[in-house]
């Protein structure tokens, strides 16, 4: 009976169920007609469905037994001659000899003493490279490396890059060698699993593991490019590889920032894509060879942009042009470089590398804007480890001296006397600021006494007249502010200052 009434309730539910069913079979339809017509429209509706997220990995002993016989200690020896002088004496028998006969006073031995370092690094290849940090191994007279297995062998310096803080060794081995590979930086993202590998405060072969915190860190150096990483690195890990969750190299450990010497979790490693180039040419040629544009540059303020006319910051404004490709090319002061053998530029960071990453001798289109149209400049590049240190050599005729007050300055024209007193050339020309108010824009934005206006509107000016004609050409054009380019030492910048 109870069996009839359950089976009579379920007749009644589903007799319910045909009008039901139809009534949501058109709306089915309905539905399915308006998302075929939207997604013909090309139109999206609705929030989009996230990335299916990776989960952490159970464990790391995997990874980490893979790639630790290519994880190395390297210890280095260096010998320190004892000092001779400045030091006091003690007579004989007095109860200080034995301390200052410790630490190498007059009194004791005076011999040269030996110094011990540690750090870390990676083998790269089976017959032996391994890569580590420059400061590492810097001034060192043997280097020992210690591999995983306890086996120990010395190794031999190929070449440096202080640039980069990377260094290249060599070890002879009677049987190959386990190593590891470079992986593509540019793939890792903030938030990628990381493992940090090395000898960590002398304690050996030790694992840490964290996260890419940040990319593209730049800490002093041109050529910077820094993974930071919370993965924990302390001294002796310096040299040591970070690796992403395949066991490829994405970045060789190199500096941690802390108040106390100790991981904070704010770590750093350089990019491999960078340190990769700089070992494929140690190895080659036991040096760095980068290209060399010859130019000097800067970036572009939001103000410069409004000033020559752009409709948003970007490009590398060049300031100076001394002898080299460039100007053999025909690049000129105040043309702003906007693309660079057919890729965009964004600003001076990314020039400096594009440039430093071209091979030396090759050709290469430069597109410039100039007087507010585009410029293809053919420059052969030359090696920018031969042309370091060299000067610029501005030319001009002098101008007859003459003061005015403008922009809160009390310009000159520059005389010959007052260039040799700056240290300029005789022939120098330009307006010399003699006097600034410090509560003038000019001054919160770097200018000093002393500085030379060689530039104004991306035109020479050789005295004040010169100056308020570009002025009056800025205001003309409908434009906010006008553009000077400043020396200082002889070293060139552009400034943009508010002509209304």
């Amino acid at each position: 009976m109870r069996r009839n009434r359950q089976i009579d309730r379920e007749l009644q539910v589903n007799s319910q169920m045909p009008m039901q069913t139809e009534t949501k079979q058109r709306r089915g339809a309905w539905t399915r007609m308006v998302a075929a017509l939207v997604l013909g429209l090309g139109v999206a509706i609705g929030p989009i469905a996230p990335a299916p997220l990776h989960a952490a990995p159970d464990s790391f002993a995997d990874l980490a037994e893979r790639v630790s016989p290519a994880v190395v200690n390297i210890t280095t020896t260096t010998v320190i001659a004892a000092p001779t002088e400045g030091f006091p004496t003690v007579p004989e028998g007095s109860p200080f000899e034995d301390f200052f006969r410790d630490f190498g006073f007059p009194n004791g031995p005076r011999g040269p003493r030996r110094s011990n370092a540690l750090g870390s690094g990676f083998v790269v290849s089976e017959d032996g490279y391994i890569v580590t940090n420059n400061h590492v191994i810097e001034g060192a007279d043997e280097i020992t490396i210690e591999f995983f297995s306890g086996k120990t062998l010395d190794a031999r310096l190929i070449g440096t890059d202080p640039k980069t803080d990377i260094a290249l060794l060599k070890v002879e081995s009677d049987e190959p060698l386990k190593f590891v590979r470079f992986g593509d930086s540019d793939r890792m993202r903030v938030g990628d699993w990381v493992m940090a590998m090395g000898n960590p405060l002398g304690q050996g072969f030790s694992a840490s593991v964290g996260i890419v915190s940040a990319r593209n860190r730049e800490l002093s150096g041109t050529y910077d490019d820094f993974i930071q990483t919370d993965a924990a690195i302390n001294r002796g890990n310096s040299g040591g590889p970070l690796f992403n969750m395949d066991g490829e190299v994405i970045g060789v450990n190199t500096a941690i920032l802390s108040p106390n010497g100790g991981s904070i979790g704010i770590g750093f490693s350089m990019a491999s894509n960078v340190v990769s180039k700089v070992v494929a040419q140690l190895k080659e040629y036991g040096e760095t060879r980068r290209g060399w544009l010859g130019v000097r540059i800067q970036d572009v303020t939001p103000d410069m942009a409004e000033a020559l006319g752009l409709d948003e910051p970007k490009g590398a404004l060049v300031t100076d042009v001394p002898e080299g490709p460039a100007r053999e090319a025909g690049m000129e002061a105040g043309d702003l470089i906007v693309s660079f053998d057919g890729v965009e530029v964004k600003d001076t960071r990314d020039l400096v590398r594009r440039v430093a990453d071209t091979e030396v001798g090759k050709t290469v289109r430069v597109v410039v804007m100039r007087d507010g149209e585009s410029k293809t400049l053919l420059v052969t590049l030359g090696r920018r480890e031969l042309a370091e240190g060299e000067e610029a050599r501005p030319s001009a005729a002098p101008a007859k001296p003459m003061q005015k007050e403008m922009f809160g300055m009390t310009l000159g024209v520059l005389t010959p006397d007052q260039a040799e007193r700056m240290g300029l050339p005789a022939d120098a020309e330009g307006l010399v600021i003699l006097d600034i108010d410090e509560t003038s824009e000019a001054y919160e934005k770097g200018l000093r006494a002393g500085d030379v206006i060689t530039e104004a509107g991306q035109e020479k000016v050789t005295s004040i007249a010169d100056l308020e004609a570009r002025i009056d050409e800025a205001k003309e054009a409908g434009r906010k502010s006008v553009l000077l380019l400043i020396r200082r030492g002889g070293m060139p910048r552009f400034v943009a200052l508010s002509v209304e």
